[in-house]
Protein backbone atom coordinates (compact mmCIF):
# COMPACT_ATOMS: atom_id res chain seq x y z
CA UNK A 1 0.00 0.00 0.00
CA UNK A 2 1.43 3.26 -0.80
CA UNK A 3 1.08 7.10 0.43
CA UNK A 4 -0.52 7.87 -3.14
CA UNK A 5 -3.73 6.80 -2.57
CA UNK A 6 -3.78 9.22 0.91
CA UNK A 7 -5.51 12.45 1.08
CA UNK A 8 -4.03 14.67 3.55
CA UNK A 9 -6.55 17.76 4.31
CA UNK A 10 -5.55 20.27 6.62
CA UNK A 11 -8.11 23.08 7.97
CA UNK A 12 -6.10 26.53 8.79
CA UNK A 13 -7.57 29.86 10.36
CA UNK A 14 -5.15 32.32 10.97
CA UNK A 15 -2.30 29.77 11.55
CA UNK A 16 0.58 31.70 9.55
CA UNK A 17 2.72 31.53 12.90
CA UNK A 18 2.50 27.56 12.48
CA UNK A 19 1.59 26.15 9.27
CA UNK A 20 4.66 25.86 7.71
CA UNK A 21 5.71 23.72 10.55
CA UNK A 22 2.48 21.64 9.81
CA UNK A 23 2.88 21.52 6.07
CA UNK A 24 6.76 20.25 6.31
CA UNK A 25 6.07 17.27 8.59
CA UNK A 26 3.39 16.13 6.29
CA UNK A 27 6.54 16.34 3.15
CA UNK A 28 8.91 14.82 5.75
CA UNK A 29 7.11 11.12 5.67
CA UNK A 30 9.04 8.34 4.56
CA UNK A 31 5.76 7.81 2.22
CA UNK A 32 4.56 10.57 0.53
CA UNK A 33 0.41 11.25 0.71
CA UNK A 34 -1.12 11.52 -2.64
CA UNK A 35 -2.18 15.15 -2.12
CA UNK A 36 -2.06 17.73 0.49
CA UNK A 37 -5.12 20.25 0.57
CA UNK A 38 -5.17 23.41 2.75
CA UNK A 39 -7.90 25.06 3.44
CA UNK A 40 -7.79 28.60 4.27
CA UNK A 41 -10.77 29.19 6.81
CA UNK A 42 -11.32 32.57 6.11
CA UNK A 43 -8.01 34.09 7.46
CA UNK A 44 -6.78 37.47 7.99
CA UNK A 45 -3.06 36.55 8.54
CA UNK A 46 -0.76 35.74 5.89
CA UNK A 47 -1.77 31.54 6.03
CA UNK A 48 -3.03 31.75 2.18
CA UNK A 49 0.81 33.21 1.20
CA UNK A 50 2.53 30.43 3.74
CA UNK A 51 0.85 27.82 1.69
CA UNK A 52 0.99 29.09 -1.70
CA UNK A 53 5.34 28.93 -1.22
CA UNK A 54 4.39 24.83 -1.32
CA UNK A 55 3.68 23.95 -5.05
CA UNK A 56 2.80 20.61 -4.22
CA UNK A 57 -0.02 21.57 -1.64
CA UNK A 58 -3.39 22.71 -2.99
CA UNK A 59 -4.97 25.64 -1.18
CA UNK A 60 -8.74 26.20 -0.88
CA UNK A 61 -10.62 29.36 0.35
CA UNK A 62 -13.40 30.09 1.99
CA UNK A 63 -15.32 31.99 4.11
CA UNK A 64 -14.87 31.32 7.96
CA UNK A 65 -17.14 28.42 8.99
CA UNK A 66 -15.51 26.52 11.82
CA UNK A 67 -12.95 23.34 11.62
CA UNK A 68 -16.14 21.08 10.36
CA UNK A 69 -16.74 23.19 7.51
CA UNK A 70 -13.26 23.50 6.44
CA UNK A 71 -12.36 19.88 6.75
CA UNK A 72 -15.62 19.18 5.16
CA UNK A 73 -14.64 21.16 2.33
CA UNK A 74 -11.37 19.44 2.25
CA UNK A 75 -12.41 16.33 2.16
CA UNK A 76 -14.91 17.34 -0.67
CA UNK A 77 -12.29 17.89 -3.03
CA UNK A 78 -10.18 14.71 -2.19
CA UNK A 79 -9.36 12.05 -4.36
CA UNK A 80 -7.72 9.44 -1.78
CA UNK A 81 -8.73 5.87 -0.99
CA UNK A 82 -7.86 7.60 2.56
CA UNK A 83 -8.49 10.47 4.46
CA UNK A 84 -5.74 11.89 6.77
CA UNK A 85 -6.29 15.22 9.03
CA UNK A 86 -3.69 17.88 10.17
CA UNK A 87 -4.52 20.97 12.32
CA UNK A 88 -2.33 23.68 10.95
CA UNK A 89 -0.78 24.25 14.58
CA UNK A 90 0.23 20.58 15.26
CA UNK A 91 2.57 18.42 13.48
CA UNK A 92 2.98 14.76 12.36
CA UNK A 93 5.88 12.80 13.59
CA UNK A 94 8.26 10.97 10.85
CA UNK A 95 7.36 7.39 10.01
CA UNK A 96 3.36 7.89 11.19
CA UNK A 97 2.08 7.84 7.94
CA UNK A 98 3.97 4.63 7.05
CA UNK A 99 3.32 2.87 10.28
CA UNK A 100 -0.91 3.78 9.69
CA UNK A 101 -0.77 2.20 6.49
CA UNK A 102 0.89 -0.84 7.30
CA UNK A 103 -1.66 -1.56 10.21
CA UNK A 104 -4.76 -0.67 7.84
CA UNK A 105 -3.40 -2.82 5.47
CA UNK A 106 -2.70 -5.45 7.43
CA UNK A 107 -6.50 -5.66 9.07
CA UNK A 108 -8.38 -3.94 6.47
CA UNK A 109 -9.82 -1.60 9.24
CA UNK A 110 -11.52 1.69 8.42
CA UNK A 111 -9.54 3.73 11.26
CA UNK A 112 -6.32 3.39 12.25
CA UNK A 113 -5.36 5.47 15.59
CA UNK A 114 -1.84 6.19 16.82
CA UNK A 115 -0.67 7.62 20.31
CA UNK A 116 -0.94 11.52 20.91
CA UNK A 117 2.13 13.75 22.26
CA UNK A 118 0.80 17.22 23.35
CA UNK A 119 3.61 19.95 23.61
CA UNK A 120 3.70 23.61 24.49
CA UNK A 121 6.31 26.60 25.30
CA UNK A 122 4.33 26.65 28.54
CA UNK A 123 3.49 22.53 29.26
CA UNK A 124 6.56 21.32 28.03
CA UNK A 125 6.29 17.63 26.74
CA UNK A 126 3.78 15.18 27.91
CA UNK A 127 3.68 11.39 27.79
CA UNK A 128 2.43 9.66 24.70
CA UNK A 129 -1.70 8.65 25.62
CA UNK A 130 -3.83 7.20 23.01
CA UNK A 131 -5.62 9.45 20.77
CA UNK A 132 -8.46 8.89 19.78
CA UNK A 133 -8.66 12.31 17.73
CA UNK A 134 -8.76 13.47 14.29
CA UNK A 135 -5.17 14.15 13.31
CA UNK A 136 -3.81 10.92 15.01
CA UNK A 137 -5.83 8.66 12.71
CA UNK A 138 -6.15 7.24 9.15
CA UNK A 139 -9.44 6.72 8.10
CA UNK A 140 -10.44 4.46 5.09
CA UNK A 141 -12.79 7.11 2.87
CA UNK A 142 -15.59 4.13 1.93
CA UNK A 143 -15.61 3.76 5.98
CA UNK A 144 -15.75 7.80 6.46
CA UNK A 145 -18.91 7.92 3.94
CA UNK A 146 -20.36 5.74 5.79
CA UNK A 147 -20.57 8.03 8.77
CA UNK A 148 -21.11 11.10 6.90
CA UNK A 149 -19.08 14.94 7.19
CA UNK A 150 -18.22 17.03 10.44
CA UNK A 151 -21.11 19.25 11.63
CA UNK A 152 -21.04 22.47 10.56
CA UNK A 153 -23.16 23.86 13.00
CA UNK A 154 -20.64 23.67 16.10
CA UNK A 155 -17.32 25.31 16.78
CA UNK A 156 -16.23 22.62 19.29
CA UNK A 157 -16.69 18.67 19.84
CA UNK A 158 -17.24 17.65 15.77
CA UNK A 159 -14.82 15.07 16.18
CA UNK A 160 -16.51 13.54 19.30
CA UNK A 161 -20.19 13.99 17.42
CA UNK A 162 -18.39 12.20 14.24
CA UNK A 163 -16.56 9.29 16.64
CA UNK A 164 -20.06 8.43 18.40
CA UNK A 165 -21.34 8.44 15.03
CA UNK A 166 -18.39 5.86 13.73
CA UNK A 167 -19.33 3.70 16.34
CA UNK A 168 -22.76 3.40 15.86
CA UNK A 169 -22.10 2.93 12.40
CA UNK A 170 -19.90 0.10 13.05
CA UNK A 171 -16.92 0.97 11.80
CA UNK A 172 -13.73 -1.56 12.22
CA UNK A 173 -10.89 0.02 14.10
CA UNK A 174 -7.72 -0.81 15.23
CA UNK A 175 -4.99 1.14 17.11
CA UNK A 176 -0.94 1.17 17.05
CA UNK A 177 1.56 1.73 20.16
CA UNK A 178 3.27 4.45 17.33
CA UNK A 179 3.01 8.36 18.03
CA UNK A 180 1.28 9.53 15.24
CA UNK A 181 0.21 13.14 16.63
CA UNK A 182 2.23 15.62 18.25
CA UNK A 183 -0.55 18.31 19.37
CA UNK A 184 0.60 21.66 20.19
CA UNK A 185 -0.84 23.53 23.29
CA UNK A 186 -1.04 27.38 22.73
CA UNK A 187 -3.17 30.33 24.07
CA UNK A 188 -4.88 29.85 20.04
CA UNK A 189 -6.04 26.60 20.22
CA UNK A 190 -9.68 26.13 19.40
CA UNK A 191 -10.93 24.66 22.57
CA UNK A 192 -9.32 28.35 24.33
CA UNK A 193 -10.36 30.49 21.79
CA UNK A 194 -14.43 28.99 21.37
CA UNK A 195 -14.59 28.38 25.28
CA UNK A 196 -17.87 30.00 24.79
CA UNK A 197 -18.75 27.71 22.86
CA UNK A 198 -18.18 24.81 25.07
CA UNK A 199 -22.27 24.50 25.64
CA UNK A 200 -21.79 22.41 22.34
CA UNK A 201 -20.08 19.44 23.85
CA UNK A 202 -23.66 19.29 25.58
CA UNK A 203 -25.84 19.38 22.20
CA UNK A 204 -23.13 16.57 20.66
CA UNK A 205 -23.63 14.48 23.71
CA UNK A 206 -27.70 15.30 23.76
CA UNK A 207 -27.86 14.14 19.98
CA UNK A 208 -25.61 10.88 20.50
CA UNK A 209 -28.49 10.53 23.29
CA UNK A 210 -31.20 10.74 21.09
CA UNK A 211 -29.77 8.72 18.41
CA UNK A 212 -29.69 5.92 20.92
CA UNK A 213 -33.30 6.20 22.14
CA UNK A 214 -34.57 6.28 18.37
CA UNK A 215 -32.40 3.27 17.10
Amino acid sequence: MTGETVSVVIPAYNAARFLAEAIESVFAQTVAPGEVIVVDDGSTDETAAVALQYPDVALLRRENGGIGVARNTGIAAARGEFLAFLDADDIWPAGRLAALLARSGESGADVVFGEVIEFGERTGEREPTPGFVAGSGLFRRAGFDRVGPFREDIKVGEFIDWWARAQEAGLRVETIPDVTLRRRIHTSNTGITESGSRVDYARVLRAALERRRGS
